[in-house]
């Protein structure tokens, strides 16, 4: 059976229809995509390696987890059944939010920044999606997109990453006269 998505109008209201994974999604109209990075407390974020037979960037080291909602997720939902589906990682992600959403051609991409110390020895990963786990810099992450082995995001994009993994907003809290 087809994955079922949601479809969003152009302000993020549900429009009351869905698609099927692979369909065509109408002009006009949107779907929920969610990653989750997981930042340990020494800041290095947990990464994954993608299996050698998954379609699109395969074999290659990706964030800890990403994907679609399905219909009837929300955001939170969706990034909870994520980690859990790929990396078997139960996560409550109440009172968190994401810390921003990149648009897309079709849909919105919410990004979620989680501190977490994750003991990855204890990780039960999903065979079909994902074939190992790791600890990473930024500055091997960087390097690994440069070599090719990790899927070739825009730099700047895992700088920011970084950045959100310990603060949500648009200052930068170091200065802020509002501590």
């Amino acid at each position: 059976m087809a994955e079922k998505w949601d479809l969003y109008d152009i302000n993020r209201l549900k429009t009351g229809e869905t698609t099927e994974r692979g369909g065509t999604i109408p002009p006009d109209r949107y779907h929920l995509v969610v990653h989750v990075c997981i930042f340990g407390s020494d800041g290095r974020m947990l990464i994954q390696q993608r299996q050698p037979f998954k379609e699109g960037w395969s074999n290659m080291w990706d964030v800890t987890v990403g994907g679609s909602a399905v219909s009837g997720d929300t955001s939170q939902t969706a990034a909870e059944r994520e980690v859990m589906e790929e990396i078997g990682l139960p996560l409550s992600l109440d009172g968190e939010r994401p810390r921003f959403t990149i648009n897309f051609d079709v849909g919105f991409d919410d990004i979620w920044c989680i501190n977490r110390d994750v003991d990855i020895s204890a990780l039960k990963l999903q065979y079909e999606e994902v074939q190992a786990v790791k600890w990473a810099t930024k500055e091997e992450i960087l390097a690994m997109i440069d070599s090719g082995e990790f899927i070739p995001y825009h730099k700047s994009l895992i700088d920011l990453f970084f950045l959100y993994s310990g603060q949500i907003g648009t200052f930068d809290n170091r200065h802020s006269e509002n501590k």
